[in-house]
């Protein structure tokens, strides 16, 4: 095997290969966190809209990660997204960030993260997603690999193209663990989100706002929050029996 077969990015696409549909994004964590010596990683569509989904997580605490940034509504890879060029990190643990709530956030859940990279994932010209590295040691990435992590998303974008219905489509959330969470990024939360704009009146996002100031303020995930207000919906009446003929006397 050469030089070249090992680079970050054929690791990626080597993953794709013949993987099935349901298992892509987990295998492109996969693939992401081997060639560039992550200690974890995730991938997300549509990362700075409320139409936010989550792809893969590549363990624990990639998706605590990521649970952070979709709470707090900032972070590296809300700012990948949003801006279109790559987010650097360096020293989680003694340089302040731009982001005062995910700064925060890390500090109290996650202080063993000292560097996180985030990067756009680019459709043609749109951005339509990031991918998010997470290191346990400081200045995890010298320059040059912050331009192969580049190398590395396109190859993921490359990768999920051939699946890009099903993955837009919201029909069916990809298959990893646990699924419980996939199901809160993937199908829930928009639930959730509607329930709560129809009940008090409110658009989307300001419904989705309202959550996520409650998910900060209790210091809860935005998944919990999501499965308490999906289980407090009243149970549907039974459905009316119809009603019964007569009986002709004359019978």
């Amino acid at each position: 095997m050469t030089a070249d077969d090992r680079s970050p990015a054929r690791l990626v696409a080597k993953a794709a290969a013949d993987a099935p549909p349901e298992e892509l994004p987990r295998r492109l964590c996969a693939a992401v966190c081997e060639g560039l010596g992550a200690d974890g990683a995730t991938l997300s569509l549509l990362t700075d809209t409320p139409a936010r989904q989550l792809l893969a997580a590549s363990d624990s605490t990639a998706l605590l990660l990521e649970e952070i940034q979709f709470t707090v509504v900032e972070g590296p890879c809300v700012s990948a997204a949003a801006d279109g060029e790559p987010v650097v990190v360096n020293d989680l643990e003694h340089t302040p960030t731009p982001w005062p709530l995910f700064g925060a956030s890390m500090r109290e859940k996650l202080p063993q993260v000292r560097a996180v990279y985030a990067f756009p994932v680019y459709f043609g010209d749109y951005v339509l997603g990031s991918m998010d590295l997470l290191y346990l040691r400081r200045d995890a990435l010298p320059e040059d690999a912050v331009e192969q992590g580049l190398e590395v998303a396109d190859a993921v974008a490359t990768a999920l193209l051939p699946v890009r219905t099903r993955l837009f489509s919201g029909k069916e959330a990809p298959a990893w663990e646990p699924a419980e969470q996939v199901r809160a990024h993937w199908f829930d939360t928009h639930r959730a989100i509607g329930m709560v704009a129809s009940h008090r009146g409110l658009g989307v996002e300001d419904a989705l706002a309202l959550v996520r100031a409650r998910a900060f303020r209790t210091g809860r995930t935005l998944a919990d929050v999501t499965a308490e207000i999906l289980g407090s919906r009243p149970p549907r009446p039974p459905e009316p029996e119809p009603p019964r003929r007569e009986e002709d006397p004359g019978r």
